[in-house]
């Protein structure tokens, strides 16, 4: 198949997914053409049937913002016929679908297909702002399928846009032959072991991941446990976290290490992950934990109940209940052989039921599918 995938390029979780999944679908014989306003952060080598189309945006006076869908228009449209693709695969309904939708129309070719992907904020955040509700509405019904990382978000994307065509989940995943625990990682962050805990928080920094209650968890933590406080990220609740974190004496034990494009040796260095977030649809950052063998302390929102086993591989509490995690989080810490083996028990989730190897293979089956081929065709 020749597949277009229209993805954000940063470090969201919906960019990582699509990169991972054109990476891993063109390791399977499939021809991958990338397209957005820079290079896909984890897109950062050379790969064989994978290609990449930049989408420039004209500078003129007359626009007050650079006219950023109309550009993605044109060039999904340009690579759409130039590379005769199957399947433009958007990631997120506003804007990346329906601008497939709307280059489909241009060319009015309607062998090529479109396929949707929800991964949360689409859904729960701008689709569901009355300025965006029509035309993300628009966006799921006109696609040729749809899918969603996880169950809660297809029934909350049902629920909410009153939507007549069915939503596919389809999990996020990770390929646990190349995501796993590297040795020799707790030197590199300056936290030996034996002489310390390490905590891990990784996300975008938006107020819906509730950074602050990262910290002040970890600050009941760090009263009866030495720990050390890893924050991988950047954005709006940085200075809250900071500033939490002062108040509340742990400025020392807490570290901002920004954004970074390869999260492996920080999560191979890491106790526990910690994902206190007031709405997550899957939590990929929770998955790579786990592949890596760490256990999870999160919120009960949205998709996590269904990645986290609750007490097997890590715990779940009510959003904002920092107490509870903090008592989870200790109660583990304490205890070396619980850790372990829920850092195994994790490590083998990940493995048997959101490798890439099984979920990689509902998406060829999908589009197949769409394109009404026989399976195995």
């Amino acid at each position: 198949m020749r597949i277009g995938i229209v993805c954000y390029p940063s470090h969201g979780g919906s960019g990582v997914v699509a990169t991972e999944l054109g990476k891993e679908l063109a390791e399977r014989g499939h021809v991958v053409h990338f397209m957005s306003y820079q290079l896909p952060f984890r897109l950062d080598r050379f790969q064989p049937n994978v290609f990449y189309h930049e989408v420039d945006m004209l500078a003129y006076p007359l626009f007050k913002y650079p006219p950023y869908t109309l550009a993605l228009i044109n060039r999904l449209a340009e690579v759409a016929a130039g590379e005769e693709l199957d399947i433009i695969h958007a990631h997120y309904a506003i804007p990346h679908s329906f601008c497939a939708h709307m280059a489909r129309e241009i060319l009015g070719d309607r062998r090529l297909k479109v396929v949707t992907t929800l991964h949360g904020t689409d859904i729960t955040l701008v689709g569901s702002d009355p300025s965006f509700k029509r035309i993300t509405r628009y966006s799921i019904e006109k696609s040729d399928g749809v899918t969603a990382v996880s169950c809660s978000l297809s029934e909350e994307t049902r629920r909410v846009f009153a939507v007549d065509r069915p939503v596919r989940t389809i999990y996020n995943f990770v390929n646990t032959t190349r995501f796993f625990r590297q040795a020799d990682a707790r030197e590199v962050v300056g936290c030996p072991p034996g002489d310390c805990r390490v905590l891990v928080h990784i996300s975008n920094f938006r107020p819906v991941k509730r950074v602050p209650d990262v910290v002040e968890i970890f600050a009941r933590v760090r009263r009866e446990i030495t720990a050390k406080l890893l924050l991988v990220g950047d954005g709006v609740q940085r200075r809250e976290a900071a500033e939490t974190a002062g108040k509340l004496g742990v400025r020392d034990d807490v570290i901002f290490l920004g954004t970074q494009d390869n999260v492996l040796p920080i999560l191979s260095a890491a106790d526990l992950f910690l994902l206190p977030s007031e709405k997550e649809s899957f939590g990929l950052g929770a998955l790579e934990a786990m592949a890596c063998g760490v256990p999870v302390i999160s919120s009960d929102a949205g998709g996590l109940p269904e990645v986290i086993s609750h007490g097997e591989t890590g715990f779940l509490a009510p959003v904002g209940d920092v107490k509870t995690m903090a008592r989870y989080a200790v109660k583990l810490l304490g205890d070396e052989a619980a850790l372990r083996k829920m850092g195994e028990a994790a490590r083998l989730r990940a493995r048997e039921h959101f490798d890439s190897s099984l979920i990689v293979p509902q998406y060829e089956s999908f589009y197949r599918e769409i394109l009404g081929e026989t399976p195995g065709a």
